[in-house]
């Protein structure tokens, strides 16, 4: 596995520039080879319950959304950690000249010259095989991560400079636009991953194709908001837990997280009773696994049976 961990903030950036800052997070988790930055059994109930708090409020809060998820993920990562991480944030924005009259694609150069060019944040395959890549403490930390984590450093950096950004996600590459996404044609969009590189219409058109071998719908040009963001980064933990069957309690985390969502796929309390089972817990596997048989069982009979024989198969491990 490619484990570039020469990407942390006391090598990225230029020596001695206004971007050497390393103290947002914490920084004793790196979690070898894997990735994965702590055991990420079951986490902190507290860090949870402000998570759903913060997901159902009136303005759900991205910055703080992304750090409580961490929390859940990294044992290692408390209060003072997450307000260092903020403070990075506003420290990063503070090096951009504050003002709303600057033209979206003089925004989009202003970010890609401070985080891509001076302080190095950039993404390269190898991120795509490392938890902390989703996670954003480690991301600030780092300076690397994956398209939608380097996206939210910008969009915060952005939001706080006095910059109209959002996020916008294309299918297979989430991306950053500046200017008022009601005209798409004054917008401008950039890519985080490679420094904040600046997209062309036709850039995005085949971003878009190599990942998914379709065109682009206009419509993935619309802002993501911040549940959308969240839901992205939870269905990436998920995809990376799925392909490690030794990452079972990354999985069940990022799933419980993902139920707590205001709007979620009822097919999810199946997903966690599976890991449920997996992890050797077969009583309350077998119970998730008949109230999600008691959810469907109006509009798939069928499939309800069928779930409620796999949790009786799961009480009879007990014996």
């Amino acid at each position: 596995m490619h484990d570039d961990s020469s990407g942390s903030s006391g090598s990225s950036g230029s020596s001695g520039s206004s971007c050497s800052s390393g103290s947002s997070g914490s920084s004793g988790s790196s979690g070898g080879s894997s990735g994965s930055p702590g055991p990420g059994s079951s986490g902190s109930s507290e860090y949870r319950h402000r998570f759903a708090e913060e997901a159902r409020s009136e303005r759900p809060d991205l910055t703080l959304l992304c750090l409580l998820l961490g929390a859940v993920a990294d044992p290692a990562l408390d209060d003072a950690d997450m307000d260092a991480a903020q403070i990075e944030l506003d420290r990063l924005a503070g090096l951009l000249p504050y003002g709303r009259d600057r033209s979206p694609a003089a925004w989009a150069g202003e970010l890609a010259a401070l985080l891509g060019r001076e302080c190095g944040f950039h993404g390269t395959a190898g991120d795509y095989q490392r938890l902390e890549s989703s996670l954003l403490h480690q991301v600030l930390r780092r300076r690397r991560g994956l398209p939608i984590l380097l996206s939210v450093v910008w969009i915060e950096v952005a939001r706080r400079a006095g910059a109209h950004a959002c996020g916008v996600a294309l299918p297979g590459h989430f991306v950053v636009g500046f200017g008022d996404p009601a005209d798409p044609a004054g917008q401008v969009l950039a890519d985080p991953f490679a420094g904040g590189r600046p997209l062309t219409g036709a850039e995005a058109e085949s971003l878009v194709r190599n990942a998914t071998g379709a065109p682009l719908d206009p419509a993935a040009l619309a802002p993501a908001g911040p549940l959308d963001v969240i839901t992205r980064i939870l269905n990436n933990v998920r995809a990376w837990a799925a392909a490690r069957p030794e990452q079972s309690a990354v999985a069940l985390w990022a799933v419980e997280l993902s139920l707590l969502m205001p709007a979620h796929p009822a097919r999810l309390r199946y997903e966690r009773a599976q890991l449920l089972v997996q992890r050797g817990e077969f009583l309350a596997g077998a119970a998730e696994l008949e109230a999600y048989a008691d959810v469907v069982a109006a509009v798939e009979p069928a499939t309800a049976k069928a779930v409620r024989g796999r949790a009786r198969a799961a009480r009879a491990m007990l014996n």
